[in-house]
């Protein structure tokens, strides 16, 4: 029979000539892949380890199993190269019996270098480097399960629903003289599966083992109310003897989206309340361990989310099993994303068989996404061809779950790249790049208007906080922990007017690291996390998200980092899931509010004064400490001096003074419509625009397309208004050169 251990310990890894000893999991972008848009290393690193020979008994097999390796790997042992693998977040296994010998030496180089044919390469995140996640060693008998095909199991498992039970469809691929192969499923039953050889050459397998197990009465997975599995165990046999073995869970469910209802699972409407999440954490990079996951997961679920997109590409083994036992339900996707890369087609096409085969049992998942704002740079034939490609590939592989995309705002609703997937997704950063957030409900009645028949979700929306960062009058644009707090209360408002969305996905649970990031002080960081990187610290977001979606009553003080205020008058918020909140003021009831969700109130502050908010005849209270002071804390607003993204001209010495703007002239309050229609106003804003696209997180502005919609959008925003969305320092010296090419001229 099988036998698994872990390979985990005393590797030697070497980067740029340097040794050093680690234990796996491990990356070497643990530190720097979160400090900033220069410093990460990309490039080649080698892990090389001794081992003695591995007692195997005639005929056995011995494979070695790596979970992730990112992105790209070459195995040799001893000296002979066993097999490459392009790919960085699946499992892939490579046959080590005819290489082994007494003393052995295993040599993995890893290469996350930058090239033209894998998948990702420009991304607002860090593509670390490493063995990331646990190496096993397998040894198995000259019969047993596939352990080639694509990091798959061998193993199977489709349930049909119909009535009050299920058939299941199994399926084994087996290498060997097999004699029989049973399966038996907890609390169901066994059944034993007929043999098919298969020719010579049509898949790495020579036996496909089929057969059928009905259960009566079946018990469904059932989402967060009653994540039920089932538990099936698959046996070979050779000779009347059990060579192999595999196990695996499965669930039995329905589900489907309808254009006016949303989401629908087991018959009943399921709104997909959802996050977005990165494997990634402060201190560590993608080198999780199981205990982090499982905090990651408890996080999830006590803010009450029932979804999560795993973005943007395959995630651990360990993560999907959470998934399954809770009852979350998964969008999963490859990491084709950004930009297209013409060489990339086959890398595409593996990474989508590879995260199908091997997630193909999973109960939580329900679809299997082609890419993600991939049309960043214009939709070419080559692009279309590539999507009709794995679109048909999913319906191949696995009729039973449907294709789906997350599309780039700015991509016309009418492109035929929106409508080759089943379901349909949007990102929409309305109220934080670009628009207000009354847009987002613009967007989605006018695509609802004319789509009625269309299934629509919310892939993607959110807005940056630096946590540290507060104000008493927050904007867009301004970073800071109270901004971010007003949009999603406004988003959550949204979402619950609009019944025909099938999913929405908050981006992101966790701040992440984004390496071409230069944020608010804080560079190497994706800041939009409703959770600071390190896990430690909750925004106020996260509550409004537990308020609407969480049974875990609570009440929670918003803006205790706004500490010191220079208000005479202050807005003290609570959020809560209960229907009545009451609020003292040292200690002195001052207001009993009752409402949904959001509960606000004006105090005078004059000193220090303790807050408190309670809710009435229960135990439920939080408390914090403000005070009033003569001037902002420096530490609580952004910094004034941000990173050079504009250069104009030359600035000018100190002492001349900034020009008085004219109403006959253009200015910073002009439109971008109004700049854009005088020859020499284009000119500056063609400009201004190419080197802000150079700025943007790991270059993904670089040669954007803008849809014509975006346009006119963009052209009725005011400049100083995108300045500031954009983080621009407006009394810096670029700014002011920028204000000073403007007044010179004339509006016409």
């Amino acid at each position: 029979m099988r036998r698994v251990s872990h390979f985990n310990e005393d590797w030697t890894f070497i980067k740029e000539g340097v040794p050093e000893t680690v234990r796996l999991p491990h990356t070497w972008n643990a530190v720097d892949g979160s400090t900033g848009p220069s410093l990460y290393y990309r490039g080649e690193c080698l892990y090389k380890k001794e081992f003695a020979a591995i007692p195997i008994a005639a005929g056995e097999q011995v494979y070695m199993e790596f979970r992730g390796v990112n992105s790209s790997a070459r195995v040799l042992l001893n000296g002979e190269e066993l097999g490459h693998h392009d790919g960085g977040y699946s499992t892939f296994r490579f046959r080590l019996t005819d290489a082994l010998k007494d003393n052995n030496l295993l040599e993995v180089y890893v290469d996350n270098a930058p090239n033209d044919y894998v998948y990702p390469q420009k991304a607002d995140f860090t593509f670390y480097g490493g063995i990331y996640r646990d190496v096993y060693l397998i040894v198995t008998d000259e019969t047993h399960f596939d352990l080639e095909d694509h990091g798959g199991e061998g193993f199977y498992v489709t349930p049909h629903l119909c009535g009050e039970g299920a058939s299941i469809t199994l399926e084994a691929y087996l290498v060997g003289d097999a004699e029989k192969v049973v399966v038996s499923v907890d609390g169901v039953g066994e059944t034993r599966l007929s043999l098919t050889e298969l020719k010579e050459g049509s898949r790495p397998t020579k036996f496909l083992a089929q057969g059928r197990l009905m259960i009566p009465k079946v018990h469904r997975w059932d989402g967060l109310e009653d994540p039920y599995l089932y538990h099936a165990t698959a046996t070979v046999y050779r000779n009347g003897k059990a060579c192999d073995q595999v196990q695996t869970h499965f669930g039995c469910r329905e589900y489907h989206f309808d254009p006016q209802k949303g989401f629908f699972l087991n018959g009943r409407s399921y709104p997909l309340h959802g996050v977005s999440r990165h494997q990634d954490r402060a201190g560590v990079g993608n080198a999780l361990t199981k205990q982090m996951h499982e905090e990651d997961m408890e996080l999830i679920l006590s803010m009450g989310a029932n979804s999560i997109r795993l973005a943007h590409y395959q995630h651990d083994q360990t993560f999907y099993d959470l998934c399954d036992e809770k009852g979350i339900v998964v969008w999963a996707e490859i990491p084709y994303i950004t930009v297209h890369i013409p060489k990339g087609r086959v890398n595409t096409i593996e990474q989508m068989k590879d995260l199908i085969v091997q997630n193909y049992n999973h109960a939580s998942i329900i679809c299997w996404a082609i890419s993600n704002e991939i049309s960043l740079q214009g939709v070419t034939e080559d692009l279309l061809e590539n999507h009709r490609i794995l679109n048909d590939l999913i319906h191949q592989m696995d009729p039973g779950r449907v294709s789906a995309m997350a599309n780039l705002f700015l991509l016309e609703a009418d492109s035929p790249l929106v409508s080759l997937p089943d379901i349909r997704g949007y990102n929409l950063y309305y109220g934080w790049y670009v628009g207000e957030m009354e847009d987002n409900d613009a967007w989605f009645d006018d695509f609802h208007a004319k789509y009625p028949d269309t299934v629509i979700g919310l892939t993607e929306y959110g807005a940056d906080a630096v946590i540290t960062l507060q104000s008493p009058k927050p904007e867009k644009g301004d970073y800071t922990e109270s901004y971010q707090a007003l949009y999603h209360e406004y988003m959550l408002e949204m979402f619950a007017k609009r019944p025909y969305l099938w999913g929405t996905y908050c981006w992101n649970m966790f701040e992440f690291a984004a390496a071409g990031r230069e944020d608010a002080g804080d560079p190497g960081k994706n800041h939009k996390g409703l959770i600071t990187f390190d896990r430690k610290q909750k925004k106020d977001a996260f509550y409004i998200y537990k308020a609407w979606w969480s049974k875990e009553a609570f009440v929670h003080l918003c803006g205790k980092r706004y500490h010191d205020r220079i208000e005479e008058v202050t807005q003290v918020k609570a959020y809560s899931n209960q229907k009545e909140v009451t609020f003292l003021v040292d200690g002195k009831e001052v207001a009993t509010q009752k409402g949904e969700h959001v509960f606000t109130i004006d105090v005078p502050i004059c000193g220090i004064h303790k807050i408190e908010a309670l809710v009435p005849g229960t135990n439920l209270r939080d408390e914090m400490e403000i005070a009033r002071v003569s001037s902002p804390n420096p530490s609580e607003s952004a910094p004034e001096e941000l990173p050079p993204m504009l250069r104009f001209s030359e600035p000018e010495a100190e002492e001349e003074e900034e020009p008085v703007e004219d109403n006959g002239y253009l200015s910073l309050n002009s439109t971008m419509g109004e700049i854009q229609a005088q020859p020499a106003g284009a000119i500056i804003i063609e400009k201004m625009m190419k080197q802000m696209q150079k700025k943007t997180a790991g270059g993904m502005g670089e040669n954007v397309t803008i849809s014509p919609a975006m346009q006119a959008m963009i052209a009725r925003q005011p400049l100083k208004k995108l300045l500031q969305q954009g983080g621009m320092d407006l009394e810096g010296e670029e700014i002011k050169a920028l204000s000073k090419a403007l007044s010179k001229i004339w509006k016409g």
